[in-house]
């Protein structure tokens, strides 16, 4: 099991290009952040403003009580779309990751299969049980790999439906407060 200098030269160029797949990946995502947080930024400002000329023309208690229930809503809403759209976010960058990791997972096993495949050929006889242990072990690591990855999905999909809950319960009671302020 002795590798060459161009077998080695090939894996560093390999696992060069993941890295900088990976890396490619996590900017991508940290654009979308800033750029959401740009966008936030720019509403929240120009929402300020608004409430603060509407604030100045307030006259009594009431139209007071009225200004702060109309921005209730509207501010939970926002901040609900906010969650979404950072969890969307992780979401997409984690999927890719994953991706890219279950892709070097399928070459890494297979180029140990093959491995395990070249050394059985030159093994000493009697050496049966060895090599069927270690196609075992590859398999089993294998099999683990598969089940975190489905342990991992099913958790985001159960935080997506807890994020979706979460979010129109927040709305209803944002909705139901701003409704009993009115009266």
């Amino acid at each position: 099991m002795n590798l060459t200098p161009e077998q080695l030269a090939a894996a560093q160029k390999a696992n060069l290009e993941t890295l900088t797949g990976i890396t490619n990946q996590a900017l991508v995502s940290i654009e979308k952040l800033v750029e959401l947080n740009m966008h936030i930024a720019k509403a929240s400002l120009s929402d300020s403003m608004t409430n603060a000329k509407k604030a100045l023309e307030i006259k009594d208690v009431q139209q007071l009580l009225a200004h702060q229930a109309q921005s209730v809503q509207p501010m939970a809403e926002k901040m609900m779309a906010y969650s979404r759209h950072l969890y969307e976010l992780a979401n997409d960058t984690q999927a890719g990751f994953s991706k890219t990791t279950e892709k070097e997972m399928q070459a890494s096993q297979k180029k140990m299969n093959a491995m395990v495949e070249d050394w059985s050929k030159n093994a000493p006889a009697g050496s049966e049980a060895a090599v069927a242990a270690m196609k075992q072990a590859i398999a089993s690591a294998s099999t683990i790999y598969e089940n975190s990855q489905k342990a991992m999905k099913q958790a985001l999909d159960v935080a997506q439906t807890n994020l979706n809950n979460a979010t129109e319960s927040v709305l209803k009671a944002t909705e139901k407060a701003t409704k009993s302020s009115k009266r």
